[in-house]
């Protein structure tokens, strides 16, 4: 839980952040990228980068881009020509963002989902695996909706919604959304000058969404959609900030634990909620019995479960499925999301890392449950 001690917020203990930056933040109010806007931002995030946090960014703009570099006037309204026009935008998206980061040493990755790539076990599974390693190997996804692909019915409609499902997904410690509001106010202040911004508020409250206001002409995201993804995230346990891009160095005032914008309280902390998610499975699919070694790193060290720990396997199972690790009096240590069905975890097991590729033939995750996917008992 995020507690404010003398005027400040402690963020100190977020490592795992996700922000999403909006499109008017980005793209100089509709005037294409700003150059001079994206460098600055980062050069925020590399600060936080080299500070120890892990970043995921989710990154607006294709669409405006692309409207520039096409010399519309207005935002298309049909779908194929905003696919059209976001794949053209995307380009220029991707090639800044690369840029400003190599011009701060740091390496960054094209990352484009939709709805149905975190809808689909498989397909959720394998993006999982692809955003760890990017974490582990201190590169910052850049992630936005695969416009040109999405459909009606897949679509996220806004990367606000798309910033909460990542922060979910990669089990954030906190969701930052930065727009060209202040924040969430008690009234729409536009037509209320008496209106007050909230500092703190429950992210579940439903009154919130009377206070909410409609989005922009660039982007398809209002304070309706922040309030949403907001609501989203505290699902799994993540906080989340909204403020306002336009002041100077926000994202190193936020962190330092000043009090700018609205933070959005999840009922529980994300331990919590992850072990809430984990303990509704009431049948496990399987079971991990693992030896001492396994147990004191699982509990001691806050380890992922590597083959080489794991003693016997009991039941069949799916890669993804919910497994139940146990030690060898039959003790339960943890419950997890596994990443081997059954059949391969038999195989492996008692293996080192370095063997499960020869043994199985294909790229592998070589954790049998990892530290993020695992609820520890």
């Amino acid at each position: 839980m995020i507690e404010v001690v003398n005027g400040q917020r402690q963020l100190t203990g977020c490592k795992r952040i996700v922000v999403k930056i909006g499109s008017s933040l980005l793209t100089a109010h509709g005037q294409g990228l700003d150059l001079t806007a994206i460098s600055h931002w980062a050069d925020q995030i590399a600060k936080l980068h080299q500070a120890g946090h892990e970043i995921i960014l989710v990154s607006s703009g294709a669409v405006a881009e692309g409207m520039v570099r096409m010399k519309m006037d207005a935002r298309p309204t049909d779908l194929p020509s905003l696919q059209a026009c976001a794949a053209i935008g995307q380009m220029g998206l991707i090639q800044t963002w690369s840029s400003v980061f190599e011009q701060q040493n740091i390496q960054s990755a094209q990352v484009l989902l939709t709805h149905d790539d975190l809808a689909d076990r498989r397909r959720y599974l394998n993006s999982c695996d692809a955003l760890q390693y990017l974490i582990d190997w201190r590169v910052i996804p850049v992630i936005n909706e695969n416009d040109t692909v999405s459909t009606d019915e897949i679509r996220f409609g806004d990367n606000d919604t798309l910033a909460a499902m990542v922060a979910g997904q990669v089990h954030a410690d906190l969701l930052i959304i930065l727009t060209d509001q202040q924040g969430m106010f008690d009234a729409d202040p536009r037509s209320n000058p008496d209106a007050k911004l909230l500092s703190t508020v429950r992210a579940l409250d439903e009154e919130l969404f009377e206070m909410a206001g409609d989005g922009g002409a660039l982007g398809r995201g209002g304070m309706v959609t922040k309030v949403r993804a907001a609501r989203l995230a505290a699902k799994s346990g993540c906080p989340t900030l909204i403020a306002s891009g336009d002041r100077d160095y926000v994202l190193s005032r936020l962190m330092s634990g000043e009090l700018l914008g609205t933070l959005f309280v999840a009922d529980n902390d994300r331990i919590t909620a992850r072990q809430q998610w984990l303990a509704a499975h009431l049948q496990m699919a399987g079971r991990l019995i693992i030896d001492d070694g396994a147990v004191d790193a699982i509990k001691q060290q806050h380890c992922s479960l590597l083959p080489i720990g794991v003693k016997a396997v009991e039941g069949h199972f799916e890669r993804g499925e919910v497994v139940e690790c146990v030690d060898l009096q039959g003790q339960r240590i943890a419950v997890g999301r596994v990443n081997f069905s059954s059949r391969s975890a038999e195989m492996v097991k008692g293996l080192s890392s370095d063997k499960v590729y020869q043994v199985l033939g294909e790229a592998r995750s070589p954790e049998m449950v990892h530290r993020n996917h695992m609820a520890i008992y």
